[in-house]
């Protein structure tokens, strides 16, 4: 069973910064391709930012040069690192957790976690 719990989540300004963590349990195969994900009111989930098992990473136009994803295997932990966050990085954020080669072909995650509130005031 692979649960992902997500944490850090937090009221900010913007120009301020935040680290997200996500906490992960289960075979480490099911999920070393992991992702970050968030949802604003009203919109559809987009992908934020990713990495695969090899530490390569992907991220969204809108988030490069201020986020930064990172993952720690000892510690089974998944991290976003947010900075400079603007007022319309306001969402919740998901982690994401798949096996690679299954995310590779088709971009599905099988796991989620429940999401962490970011509001970023101005």
């Amino acid at each position: 069973q692979v649960q992902l719990m997500e944490s850090g989540g937090d009221l900010v300004q913007a120009g301020e910064s935040l680290r997200l963590s996500c906490a992960a349990s289960g075979n480490r195969f099911s999920i070393n391709a992991m992702a970050w994900y968030r949802q604003a009111p009203g919109r559809q989930r987009e992908l934020v930012a990713s990495i695969n098992s090899g530490s390569s990473t992907h991220y969204a136009d809108s988030v490069k040069g201020r986020f930064t994803i990172s993952r720690d295997d000892v510690k089974n932990t998944l991290y976003l690192q947010m900075n400079s966050l603007k007022p319309e990085d306001t969402a919740v954020y998901y982690c994401a957790a798949g096996p690679t080669l299954k995310v590779v072909r088709t971009g599905v995650y099988d796991y989620w976690g429940q999401g962490t509130q970011v509001t970023v005031s101005s």
